[in-house]
């Protein structure tokens, strides 16, 4: 009996015994996996998965985490400052060998499922991104709250007063309190000294 089963995006050909080697699979040497995502099942009766044959597995038991072949790319421009760039790889793999065919029950096995190792930290930034969703919710209601008009003053039209509140300034309050270090290191408009002093004046009510 001989299962084709897919891993690391390519096809393999297995049979009991087999000594394989996959892309890089997140599993320790002597570890048991098992290979959930089986094309077809050779044998007295085949089985064409559509795609994929429905409780059927193969397990394998991994021998080692090795690396492929050095893979050496070289980039040469024939210009008139021509250059050259030589770059080696090694291809990160997992030695393992098969040691069943499951037509079925693969899913009641318990084994642990054969799956690619990520990068390091890969999935930090997505479980970052919920927080500073959430804080920027909540901050969001009490900007508003403290807005203030700022046309009002004169000379803001409502493209200056966009580019204040893109700098983070948005009531007159905020206006008043800029130090003229602080206006100098404002990049989308350009604050006019007037501002500031309506803006304490409308502080103050």
């Amino acid at each position: 009996m001989f299962a084709v089963l897919k891993t690391g995006g390519k096809q393999y050909k297995v049979q009991a015994g087999d000594i394989l080697r996959v892309e890089k699979l997140a599993a320790d040497a002597g570890e048991t996996v098992q290979f959930n995502d089986v094309l077809m099942l050779g044998g007295d009766a085949p089985v064409v998965g559509a795609p994929f044959v429905e409780g059927a597995g193969v397990q394998a038991e991994v021998i080692e985490q090795i690396k492929g072949d050095k893979v050496i790319k070289f980039v040469k421009r024939r210009r008139k400052h021509s250059s050259k760039r030589t770059v080696g790889h090694r291809q990160k793999l997992t030695l393992v060998k098969i040691t069943d065919i499951l037509s079925s029950g693969a899913d009641k096995s318990g084994i642990k499922a054969a799956t690619g190792s990520a990068p390091a930290g890969e999935a930090a930034p997505a479980a970052k991104k919920p927080a500073k969703k959430a804080e920027a919710k909540a901050e969001a209601p009490a900007a508003t709250a403290a807005a203030d008009d700022l046309t009002k003053l004169n000379g803001v039209g409502p493209a200056a007063a966009k580019k204040l509140a893109e700098a983070g300034i948005e009531s007159f309050a905020a206006l008043a309190a800029l130090s003229d270090e602080q206006i100098a290191a404002i990049e989308t408009v350009k604050v006019k000294p007037e501002w500031v002093e309506q803006a304490k004046e409308l502080a103050k009510g």
